[in-house]
Parts: C-alpha cells; structure tokens; sequence
C-alpha cells in the first residue's frame, strides 16, 4: 500500500464522524510527509475546524510514522 492508500485508508475511517455533523474531508495532496486535506459542509465554516484538524492529524501521524504533519487547504 503506497503512501496515498494509507492516507485515504485512515481517512476513511474518520469520515463517519465528519459526516455525522455534516461536514467531510477529502485528501488534497501529500508532499514530503505533508498531508493537505480540505474540510467541506459543515465543517468548512465550523468555528471548531482547528481542534477536528488537530485530532486528525494526531491519529494519521499515530497511524503513518512518515507522515509529519496534517493541514488545511
């Protein structure tokens, strides 16, 4: 599984609970161990999208050592 698969594998697996406050996230790219994702619905305009950005990269960076650090478009 490449790089890409791993990212999207754990994305996955956060997905249903953006989803359930009605928002999502997609992968952008990835770029020497940077994740770019994009936040869209509700948690695009959430006043909280930074925290749910520090909690997700705290599980992707836990799940894929090679990846340093997670951020917004």
């Amino acid at each position: 599984m490449d790089i890409n698969e791993k990212v999207e594998s754990v994305l996955t697996e956060i997905r249903p609970f953006l989803q359930r406050d009605g928002g999502d996230i997609s992968l952008l790219s990835i770029l020497d161990g940077v994740v770019t994702v994009i936040f869209t619905g509700f948690c695009s305009t959430c006043n909280k999208s930074n925290m749910t950005l520090t909690s997700i990269e705290a599980i992707v960076m836990e799940k894929i050592p090679e990846i340093k650090k997670v951020v917004e478009a």
